[in-house]
């Protein structure tokens, strides 16, 4: 009776009211009938509207607009009534599914993540997250999408209902998961999410050139919203990763492709362009590619100016190369963005030549702004050169000077490989700069970039193409005949044409020719030599103080260490003469090894009468008229005479201590390997009846301990005196910095002495003073100080000492483990907060014990 009464009032009101009173009837009965037959006929009524009903094309809009929520609801509260669990599975989406599946997407999507999230672990649940995965798998969001770009800008919905719908879209995985936990269909997981997503925006994009070659307006307002939401939440890697080829290959012959890209591009909002921007360079191949997907917006968006002209090049350093291949390429590759080109040029020069920029940012910055640098030198023109020659030779001049300037290794050779790029490009063939270092796969990289690519245009083809010829499996090579006969030893030849048919087969000469006979075994022979090595201690001190034969200063050298080791008494009565001759000894004749042998027999030395020739090399130190390359020689024997000293003293039966080489890491793990093979088969096949008590290992006594303080603390007596040729906390920070590291490897190597306590207070006195300083090198000797005497002083000696300053040292470290721009001493601070936090704990577990 009830839709015989609504069929009455329909045929004299309008159709709003039609549909509010004809759906009104139908919700009522759905909600309260108990026979299955009634709820079926008015939900097939109300199937009417949806997209395939017959209903008419006004009152299907009034449906969707007022009355498609209300029915859903209702919908939804039936997933525990008796007449749904009665529906088979053919019924059930006749009657229950469609209605999600056929109508507006966006209510649709709304109202089922509302009951995921709201219904408990029910066959309801799995009802609506079967739906849900229905709704995905069957493209309503490639309809959604379409329904908010169809029209133009002439939609009435309301701003928060956009972007409540940009919300859900953007983070249903994360929606799901947090309701269905490990139970999430594969559907719903974020890699099949965005990339079908990505699809779904692809498929609106076409659809729009489609339209729009038909003469209809669109809006792509809503998909650039959707895409800047989506990459800002941290998913740009999965959908660009599936946009930007396409977008390349599909911009590559169609200028409306151009256009829409563009312009999706455009309308992205300004908050969320930054994440969209560098996802698609990171996808894209070749400044072309780029330049076809986002035209001149970098012109337009003083954000994407701002980004792609000073934060990806001049902020973050974690971009691959091909970045900034891209980004550089593409402000190249239009006159009206190359004088953005030559702004970035400017700003790289700025901070590659500063300092400043040097001393306080990381190693890998450095490197990937003169990355920048040599790519922007390369794509400028002839003219660009010539009118920036004065900058980029100020620029070229001061940054490998103060490069030059530095302790670290790879950052003097950045220095050296920049400068020689662009003296290359600035200087003609006779003046350019030239250096010696040793060559690397960063100094090749950085050579390379100065080569132009010569196709961008072509890059993604290759890619594809070489991709193509990867899934090909092997294929035997056809058999070369020429070629196989040319890899054969020749037996026979044609005679030539001055030669007889005999010569061709060989004379008498070469038949009887020696190259049958056994050759004599020469490889013992040795080189009789003019001069003989020195047997005497005294005899090898005269001939390296006075002698100018470069073979006899050789042998010298060669037997020097082997001699001093011998011969204890000897070498006690010259030890502090041969040191003194040693360390200002120079390299005349370029000897092989000079340098190690040097150092070997100075080390002997220091070994064989410790204290004098600890005492005179400590002394020397800080005196006058030393080089540099002579005090690190110091720092470097008294850490190696230390190190060996507090080893255990070699058998007599093995011999004089010699150095041998380092065995390379590949060899000792093939050694160990092997051993560690034959050890567990003799293992398995020896039977014993008992093992007996294992013997403890022999004590050996420590040298270093009792003569740790000659080497300690005559480094800190005069660090803080200023000289003419020596200023340690000045502009010889090299020296400092190796100090410091000698320093705490001499307090490690005293752990357990006497003296150890001493020691610890003087360094950390020390350590203080110049725990600020600008070079990253001293700052790492400093925190490795720090670790050594975290390690080797007893816990409450330590903390006695450092009780007032513990918190004041504790925030030091950890600001900076947080905030330094070198990596080691991050990781040194790290090590160090560690230790004290270990310290501290072992001596609260165990207090001192009171008188």
């Amino acid at each position: 009776m009830s839709l015989m009464r609504a069929s009455r009032v329909m045929r004299s009101s309008s159709p709003e009211a039609e549909v509010r009173v004809a759906v009104g009837s139908c919700l009522r009965c759905v909600a309260t009938s108990r026979r299955n037959e009634e709820t079926d006929r008015a939900l097939r009524a109300l199937a009417r509207y949806l997209e395939d009903g017959d209903a008419s094309a006004s009152r299907r809009a009034e449906f969707n607009r007022a009355q498609y929520t209300r029915v859903l609801q209702v919908l939804v509260r039936t997933l525990s009534s008796d007449w749904f669990h009665s529906l088979c599975a053919e019924r059930r989406k006749e009657l229950w599914d469609t209605f999600f599946l056929k109508g507006p997407p966006d209510q649709a999507l709304m109202m089922l993540l509302d009951s995921v999230n709201s219904i408990s672990d029910s066959s309801g649940l799995e009802q609506c997250v079967r739906v849900l995965e229905n709704f995905l798998s069957s493209g309503r969001v490639r309809v959604l999408l379409w329904s908010k770009c169809e029209g133009g800008s002439e939609h009435t919905d309301s701003a928060r209902l956009r972007e409540t719908v940009l919300g859900r879209l953007a983070a249903l995985p994360t929606l799901a998961a947090n309701r269905l936990h490990t139970h999430t269909p594969v559907l719903f997981l974020p890699q099949q999410y965005y990339q079908q997503l990505a699809c779904d925006i692809l498929a609106t994009l076409e659809k729009t050139c489609q339209t729009l070659r038909v003469g209809q307006d669109c809006s792509l307002g809503f998909v650039a919203q959707l895409l800047g939401k989506v990459c800002m939440q941290g998913h740009g890697g999965l959908v660009c990763g599936m946009l930007a080829p396409h977008l390349s290959s599909l911009t590559r012959s169609d200028v409306l492709w151009q256009r829409v890209s563009c312009k999706l591009l455009e309308n992205v909002p300004e908050r969320w362009v930054e994440s969209v921007i560098t996802a698609l360079i990171h996808n894209l191949h070749g400044a072309s590619a780029l330049s076809r997907v986002m035209g001149n917006l970098v012109l337009k968006n003083k954000k994407v100016t701002f980004v792609l002209t000073h934060k990806l090049l001049l902020l973050q350093y974690q971009h691959p190369t091909r970045l900034l291949r891209t980004v550089l390429g593409y402000l190249a590759l239009e006159e009206g963005r190359r004088l953005l080109l030559r702004q970035v040029l400017q700003s790289v020069c700025e901070v590659w030549c500063n300092s400043s920029a040097v001393r306080h940012t990381p190693v890998e910055q450095q490197l990937y702004v003169s990355k920048a640098l040599l790519l922007c030198v390369s794509l400028l023109n002839h003219t660009d050169i010539q009118e920036l020659r004065e900058e980029l030779l100020q620029c070229m001049l001061g940054g490998v000077q103060c490069r030059l300037d530095s302790n670290i290794e790879c950052v003097r050779r950045i220095g050296m490989v920049v400068g020689e790029c662009l003296s290359q490009k600035l200087d003609p063939p006779t003046s350019q700069l030239k250096f010696q270092y040793e060559a690397n796969e960063e100094s090749r990289e950085l050579s390379s970039l100065m080569e132009l690519q010569s196709k961008d245009d072509d890059d993604d083809d290759d890619e594809e193409e070489e991709q193509q010829e990867s899934d090909v499996p092997n294929r035997p090579k056809p058999w070369n005949t020429g070629q196989r006969l040319a890899d054969q030893p020749v037996t026979s030849q044609f005679p030539t044409a001055n030669q007889t048919p005999e010569a061709g087969l060989g004379s008498d000469s070469e038949l009887d020719s020696d190259d049958d006979l056994t050759p004599y075994d020469m490889s013992h022979d040795q080189v009789k030599q003019k001069v003989t090595s020195p047997h005497y201690i005294r005899d090898c001190l005269e001939a390296l103080m006075s002698s100018n034969d470069p073979e006899r200063l050789e042998l010298s050298l060669q037997v020097a260490e082997e001699l001093l080791r011998k011969n204890i008494s000897a070498t006690r009565e010259v030890s502090v003469k041969f040191t003194k001759v040693l360390l200002h000894l120079e390299d005349r004749y370029n000897t092989t090894g000079f340098y190690k042998l040097r150092q070997n027999a100075m080390v002997a030395l220091a070994v064989m009468h410790t204290q004098p020739v600890v005492e005179y090399l400590t002394t020397e130190f800080y005196s006058l008229n030393y080089s540099l390359r002579q005090r690190l020689d110091i720092l470097e024997v008294l850490a190696l005479s230390a190190q060996e000293l507090s080893e255990p003293i070699p058998d007599k039966r093995t011999g004089p201590h010699s150095v041998t080489p380092a065995t390379t890491l590949e060899l000792c793990g093939e050694v160990e390997h092997w051993r560690q093979v034959v050890e567990k088969r003799i293992q398995s096949k020896t039977r014993r009846i008992s093992k007996g008590v294992s013997q403890p290992p022999k004590a050996t006594p420590n040298r270093y301990a009792p003569v740790a303080g000659y080497f300690f603390f005559p480094l800190l007596r005069n660090y803080d005196r200023q000289q003419v040729t020596f200023d340690l906390l000045g502009n010889d920070h090299l020296v400092l910095g190796r100090l410091m590291h000698t320093l705490g490897l001499l307090m490690h190597l005293a752990i357990n002495a006497p003296v150890a306590t001493q020691m610890g207070k003087a360094l950390l006195d020390f350590v203080w003073a110049v725990r600020f300083h600008a070079d990253q090198m001293v700052r790492r000797g400093v925190l490795f100080a720090v670790c050594a005497v975290f390690l080797s002083m007893p816990s409450e000696n330590l903390l006695m000492e450092i009780s007032d300053d513990l918190l004041e040292n504790r925030a030091w470290l950890a600001d900076i483990a947080e905030n330094d721009p070198d990596a080691d001493c991050r990781s040194l601070a790290m090590q160090s907060l560690v230790l004290l936090e270990r310290n501290v704990k072992s001596h609260l577990k165990n207090p001192p014990l009171e008188a």
